[in-house]
């Protein structure tokens, strides 16, 4: 019951998210205007407003104009949807829950933007931070110290990377690092390690089809590898963690 209600929620969370990820880059407000459609400018009634199914029954156009909508809306949604399920049932605390589902509501939109835009809004990680800190303390105070340790530790490490190789990393994603680790705490780990495992990977192939010269010259955003590393962070980061203290530390 509990997962099935975060699933509702997330879905509801994510068509907001919708709303952030158009209108964050371009400096809008995400309150006001209302929704409405981008090509005649028509509110968005409720009913035509409703995750995923308002879609599907318009077949992705808008009532009035036929405008086409986007299939990345009701994606994210369902995305959105199926994390949040998958954090309720992964975890048992309170904390957990909580941490895990405002990760995942930060590093959706964060990702999808700097995919975009090339581009992680301070006023995303910025807000992330204080969620972090104000979940952590209210609900797992013991546990902040870890958490801010990591955050610190996170952030540094990109911010070392970035310093090294400007054109390859960004500030933006030396802050969602940090704010990663205060969410994640010690599984902030791995879930670099994916980032940077994913964002190597993919450079490798695209050198491979354009040549080293062309590839190096691409831009690939490392905001959604560090969205991948922390999304996994929340499902299997404290048994990775584990295997690695039991296995390598003992």
């Amino acid at each position: 019951m509990e997962a099935a209600t975060a699933g509702v929620l997330g879905a509801i969370f994510g068509s907001f998210l919708n709303v952030v990820v158009h209108r964050v880059p371009r400096h809008e407000s995400v309150v006001s205007p209302p929704s409405h459609c981008p090509g005649c400018g028509t509110p968005v009634k409720p009913y035509d407003n409703i995750p995923i199914l308002s879609w599907l029954l318009l077949r992705g156009h808008c009532r009035g104009c036929g405008e086409p909508i986007s299939v990345r809306y009701p994606l994210v949604e369902a995305l959105t949807a199926a994390l949040c399920a998958g954090a309720v049932l992964t975890h048992s605390s309170a904390a957990g829950i909580a941490l895990s589902v405002a990760l995942i509501l930060l590093v959706v939109p964060a990702a999808l933007i700097d995919l975009e835009h090339r581009i992680i809004p301070n006023k995303i990680t910025g807000l992330g931070a204080v969620l972090a800190i104000a979940i952590g303390l209210a609900l797992d105070p013991a546990g902040e110290p870890e958490r801010l340790i990591a955050g610190a530790a996170a952030g540094g490490f990109l911010l070392i990377a970035a310093l090294a190789y400007p054109a390859g990393m960004g500030m933006g994603d030396v802050k969602l690092a940090g704010v990663m680790g205060l969410f994640l705490g010690a599984s902030v780990a791995p879930a670099l390690l994916v980032a940077l495992l994913a964002g190597v990977t993919l450079g490798i192939v695209v050198i491979a089809r354009k040549g080293a010269q062309a590839g190096r010259r691409t831009a690939i955003p490392f905001g959604p590898f560090l969205a991948l590393g922390a999304l996994l962070a929340v499902f299997v980061g404290h048994p990775l963690v584990d295997v690695y203290v039991n296995h390598f530390l003992h």
